[in-house]
């Protein structure tokens, strides 16, 4: 169980950089409850600013329900919650980065560590993409604590291309800067108990000069962690019964009528969907992982 708060803290075009002067103000919080349980199931309840979000897995499919999209389902296998690698599941963790090339060292935070790499494959790619939306790139760097062994900060980078018909294809970059702080033992188990994210989202492919990129910022801490909960059981993973199928095309583009929207409110939302909203994939050396946020 944890707390956050979000910020859309800059947009910008082609053409100006509009950065929010209102950061006290502007800042949304919230908070989020999460339960784990194995094999690869997992609920993650997330409410911020007035809206709530819920995802979740029970083993055979994950699913997502937000109020612009309603419940529906993420195509492909299962995979574990993004949010849940940032320092609360180490298990995980090791196994997502055991087969993971080591690429040099860098300082972080003072710190000394190894950089791990993690690439998806094409067919990890194709497998995730769907209709309009071709997923063609996706990298994510671990760094790890010479010391501790633990992991201090994660940088995702995922690509999206979007062909619309009879126009330009629309490439989306989403790019999650992570870093991990505050690693407490519970139960003998090595916690981090408080982090922060950088959000990127850069548009750009329609002409020569035309982009959008909005900056969002998230901070969290972690309120409360237990092992062997009682009453815990699969019934709690059982999927809404509503569900229908879901693309990531779909959070892509705004509707006709949001886009009257100042810009601003434009970025808020379109970052606040980035954050909320996109799920990752990857395979490295035959070993499938996959992300929720």
């Amino acid at each position: 169980m944890g707390k956050v708060k979000m910020l859309a803290c800059e947009f910008e075009t082609a053409g100006r950089v509009m950065k929010n002067r209102h950061l006290a103000r502007d800042t949304e919080s919230g908070g989020f409850v999460l339960w784990q349980m194995n094999p690869d199931m997992w609920y993650v309840e997330l409410a911020v600013g007035g809206s709530k979000v819920h995802a979740g897995c029970n083993g055979k499919l994950v699913w997502r329900h937000a109020p612009w999209l309603g419940a529906h389902t993420a195509k492909g296998p299962v995979r574990p919650l993004r949010r849940a690698i940032q320092g609360l599941d180490p298990r995980t963790t090791a196994s997502m980065f055991v087969d993971a090339r080591c690429i040099g060292e860098k300082k972080i935070n003072g710190e000394d560590c190894f950089i791990l790499k993690l690439c998806a494959d094409p067919q990890t790619l194709k497998l995730r993409s769907e209709g309009p939306a071709e997923i063609t790139r996706h990298v994510l760097f671990g760094y790890f604590s010479q010391k501790t062994g633990l992991l201090v900060h994660m940088e995702d980078s995922h690509l999206t291309r979007i062909q619309s018909i009879g126009g330009d294809a629309v490439y989306w970059e989403t790019t999650i800067n992570s870093s991990l702080d505050d690693y407490r033992p519970v139960e003998g188990i090595m916690i981090a108990h408080s982090g922060h994210s950088v959000v990127t989202l850069f548009r750009f492919g329609e002409m020569a000069m035309s982009h959008t990129k909005t900056r969002m910022q998230e901070a969290w801490t972690i309120e409360e962690v237990a092992f062997n909960v009682p009453g815990l059981s699969i019934d709690c993973f059982i999927p809404p019964a509503d569900l229908r199928s879901g693309s990531i095309s779909e959070v892509c583009e705004l509707p006709q009528e949001e886009r009257g929207k100042s810009v601003i409110a434009l970025a808020a939302h379109r970052a606040k969907v980035a954050a909320l909203e996109k799920d990752y994939d990857d395979n490295i050396d035959g070993m499938v992982w996959k992300m929720e946020i």
